[in-house]
């Protein structure tokens, strides 16, 4: 298991920690399943495997139409 700080995941996924302190934790990144809080502290660290197996399905809330042979279409 690799446990990485906001930092270290902002420069692997290419994002701004700020955006995955404010955005993306609690909405697509969940508490137990893509973070943890070591001893029930203030700091977080983040599950790397969780996150790759999980970084590229897309959400819920997307327009996207399934077509014939696994293709989609993106409305």
């Amino acid at each position: 298991m690799t446990l990485l700080t906001t930092a270290e995941l902002a420069e692997r996924i290419k994002y701004d920690p700020r955006t995955i302190r404010e955005q993306l934790k609690d909405s697509v990144l969940h508490e137990g399943i893509h973070y943890i809080r070591p001893f029930g502290g203030r700091k977080i660290l983040f599950l790397w495997e969780a996150i790759q197996r999980d970084i590229g399905q897309e959400s819920s809330s997307s327009l996207a139409i399934p077509m014939v042979k696994g293709a989609v279409a993106h409305g």
